[in-house]
């Protein structure tokens, strides 16, 4: 009976702590929705990310408020938020920091540690693709392990340390497109799209008077951290644990023969480990204790769709990728 007793004090604190929290970020999600309109989705799946402990990789064409999100959000959700310019003349110790040789008064030489932008709660990598190969991998590698290396001395990033990455899909010239293992450290891929008339509109009046809404902090570093912990303890009921394996595994080639027609590569257990903890912070965005089917089938496309490739058959059909993905999902919805 007692170990009964402590299950349901435990079940209970999670749900005294999930309200509580819940509405917290309730109001995060509502203060940013004054400053950034008609991008709903993408704040969700925004904050869903953060709420995962992970990090977006945002897609759209310039002008469609994707600094202004991101410098929203650090606001609002009371993180230290920096911005890094990405240009291919950018090397990594511009981004992680260097060791400069310092002489004391008396003569004496030493080095000492100065930190990049990478030391931030929430970095904003704008245009990532427009660097080279190798300082992109400095700020993957960083975003993975969490800590830096610089001459053999180890660095730890604060905590929480999210990354929001910035891609135009237009002028893909002298670019260097992520390759896919480094595309697969971002939990999410979130298309920007163009806002709607009356978003708009309302866009026009807001932005271009005398006066503009300014962000209001409705959070802080402690709130999150407390709220990526519960996320990691909300339960997850059979049917959604198995909605999840069916989805993923169904996006590699090998497991039927229509999947080999169409899929080159799809994606790994990271995956499924990254929709696992979406669809239960997007139950806590939106203050249910449980994820549902409905939470698989909506994050399956902005997890998925940067984890896998097509064939050179399906490309020649003129199939998509978010094509294939609403194909698998009518499995299991």
């Amino acid at each position: 009976m007692a170990g009964a007793d402590g299950v349901e004090k435990l079940e209970n604190a999670i749900v005294r702590s999930a309200e509580q929290v819940a509405g917290q970020i309730k109001a995060a999600k509502e203060a940013i929705s004054t400053v950034i309109f008609g991008q709903e989705r993408v704040i969700e799946n925004t904050l869903v990310t953060i709420l995962s402990g992970g990090h977006a990789l945002l897609i759209g064409v310039p002008g469609l408020a994707k600094t202004k999100l991101v410098e929203t959000l650090g606001i609002t959700l009371g993180l230290d938020a920096k911005r890094i310019q990405f240009t291919p003349d950018l090397m990594p110790s511009d981004i992680l920091g260097a060791e400069v040789l310092d002489e004391s008064n008396s003569g004496k030489r030493s080095f000492r540690f100065i930190s990049g932008p990478i030391f931030a709660q929430l970095l904003m990598a704008d245009e990532i693709n427009r660097a080279s190969p190798r300082t992109q991998s400095a700020l993957l590698q960083a975003m993975q392990e969490q800590h830096i290396t610089v001459a053999g001395a180890r660095h730890d990033l604060p905590k929480p340390f999210h990354v929001l990455a910035t891609q135009n899909p237009l002028e893909q010239e002298g670019t260097y497109p992520l390759p896919e293992a480094q595309l697969d450290r971002f939990l999410m891929e979130i298309d920007v799209d163009y806002p709607d008339r009356d978003a708009e509109r309302r866009i026009l009046f807001e932005t271009t008077g005398a006066e503009q809404t300014l962000a209001k902090a409705s959070m802080n570093a402690e709130i999150l951290i407390t709220a990526q912990r519960l996320v990691r303890r909300l339960p997850v009921g059979d049917s959604v644990v198995e909605a999840i394996l069916s989805l993923v595994r169904s996006a590699r080639p090998n497991t039927d023969g229509e999947g080999d027609k169409l899929i080159a590569w799809g994606p790994g257990p990271r995956a499924s480990q990254s929709l696992m903890l979406a669809v239960r912070a997007r139950a806590l965005l939106d203050g249910r204790l449980a994820p549902s089917i409905d939470d698989v089938l909506d994050l399956a496309e902005p997890v998925l769709k940067h984890r896998m490739a097509l064939t050179f058959s399906a490309r020649a059909e003129g199939r998509t990728i978010p094509d294939v993905i609403k194909q698998l999902k009518t499995r299991i919805g």
